[in-house]
């Protein structure tokens, strides 16, 4: 019986016993952002770590941080082979609105053989799954075919203010051939992926004062210059008619698409027309030249994400705001800098700003984009792993989303980092109703366990970047 049968035979018989703790741990509010939840905080960290030891991990500990701990624990009897980090987060987001979820967020429950609760899918689950694994060849086998060692935060979903810290100041701990992250999706249902590439992020605050108070519309409008209008030419000025961002020097730094990622983002034959269908639009819109893979993989963005300013209630109130607003975003992409991108929106800003008004930038979240390369032998380990649990050719696939420590892990350990996750994009992660669909839960584990195998196979020197 090879090993993959052995898994199979294991995961069958401890299935429901897997459930029942998963949801043990679901129940654990955990939700980061909310100080009330500090104890569930630290009760989800010991959760985690009694599994830990449950699956024959060893060296465990809590690790405190100036934040929520980090989660620790290792595996290191496999002389000569490979080690592996598994990185993931304990941490959860609120919940709101709670009148949309048709069971308590931290009641989990298995309907149609997905399990809705907060976390299921991102990423209590998804660690779960790692945890699972390990135990499930500590126990068939007393050992593992690899070293492994696991950190699990409890900051994810706030940004991960304090693990770069945390990284640098235990850099020999965390010493690894490479990383593997299960926090991303699948490309669609029963179609795995493999996410070798992430975009980066920053964002600012641009607010706009006019006088020293709102004024009557009558008395002053045409006169005096509205912070409204000024916060609207500022914004239209950011593009151009095809959606080509217009900030001088944006695209400077930018890393061009290779020929050959373009030619297998053609060969997954996304279908635009149900994407349109799905959303509710009637176009799709972006920059022109690029696919819509293209433009959400590979090509950075400015998007605003919310205007405010002057009266909004019901009927009219004939006002002349004093101030008004925006926030924006903005995706990156291989080789952008965030604080670059950020001195360039300002020097934008104040050429395009109205007379007659003052604007302020704030700056907030900030992140370096991630790639690694698509053929290195880690990855391609990864597809055929999934490969052999689907029965389906692996997507190598970039994500248009961020998670900004990915490339604080990049940097600093400097080692590959493999993102193969498990979830989809239906799941609403982040949304009420979260779920996961328990087929790839089960798929997942199986996957999980060949891939330690897979890069038993090679020497250290073979992983390296």
């Amino acid at each position: 019986m090879d090993h993959l049968q052995t898994l199979d035979k294991y995961f069958q018989e401890q299935r429901d016993t897997h459930l029942e703790q998963l949801k043990e741990f679901l129940r654990i509010p955990s939700i980061s952002s909310l100080s009330e939840h500090k104890n569930d905080m630290q009760k989800a960290a010991e959760w985690l770590l009694n599994s830990f030891q449950a699956a024959g991990l060893e060296n465990l500990s809590i690790d405190e941080t100036a934040g929520h701990p980090v989660v620790y624990g290792d595996w290191l009897h496999a002389e000569g082979k490979p080690t592996i980090l598994v990185y993931g987060h304990y941490d959860v987001q609120p919940v709101d609105p709670l009148r949309l979820w048709e069971s308590g967020p931290f009641e989990p429950e298995i309907r149609d053989n997905k399990m809705y609760a907060r976390g299921a899918s991102d990423d209590k689950g998804q660690v779960f799954m790692h945890v699972k694994a390990v135990e499930a060849l500590m126990k068939q086998n007393g050992s593992l075919p690899v070293n492994v060692k696991f950190i699990i935060e409890g900051e994810e979903e706030i940004g991960s203010p304090h693990l770069e810290k945390y990284i640098e100041a235990n850099k020999e701990k965390l010493a690894a051939d490479i990383i593997v992250i299960s926090d991303t999706g699948m490309y669609g249902p029963g179609h795995p992926a493999v996410c070798y590439g992430l975009r980066g992020l920053c964002g600012v605050q641009i607010d706009v004062q006019g006088a020293k108070g709102d004024l009557h519309s009558g008395l002053f409008g045409g006169g005096v210059a509205n912070p409204i209008h000024a916060i609207a030419e500022i914004l239209a000025s950011f593009h151009d008619q095809e959606g080509t961002i217009t900030v001088d020097g944006f695209y400077d730094d930018v890393r061009p698409l290779a020929d050959e990622e373009r030619d297998a983002y053609k060969a997954l034959n996304f279908d635009e027309e149900a994407l349109k269908e799905e959303i509710g639009v009637t176009e799709l819109f972006g920059e022109k030249g690029f696919s819509h893979l293209e433009r959400t993989w590979t090509r950075p963005t400015l998007e605003v994400n919310g205007v405010f300013g002057g009266f909004s209630g019901e009927g009219l109130k004939t006002v002349l705001p004093a101030e008004a607003g925006a926030k924006i975003t903005c995706r990156l992409v291989p080789d952008q800098d965030p604080d670059v991108i950020i001195e360039k929106l300002k020097a934008h800003i104040e050429k395009h700003k109205p007379a007659g008004v003052t604007v302020n930038v704030t700056e907030f979240d900030k992140g370096k984009p991630f790639i690694t390369p698509f053929d290195h032998p880690a990855i391609q380990a990864a597809g055929r792993s999934y490969e052999k649990v689907y029965n389906v050719p692996t997507a190598f696939t970039r994500m248009g989303g961020s998670i900004p420590i990915v490339a604080a892990f990049d940097e600093i350990l400097e080692v590959p980092v493999v993102l193969m996750g498990f979830g989809l994009s239906s799941e609403n992660f982040h949304a009420p109703n979260e779920h996961f669909h328990l087929e790839n839960f089960d798929q997942g584990l199986r996957v999980i366990g060949d891939y330690y195998y897979e890069i038993a196979a090679f020497s250290k020197d073979e992983l390296k970047k």
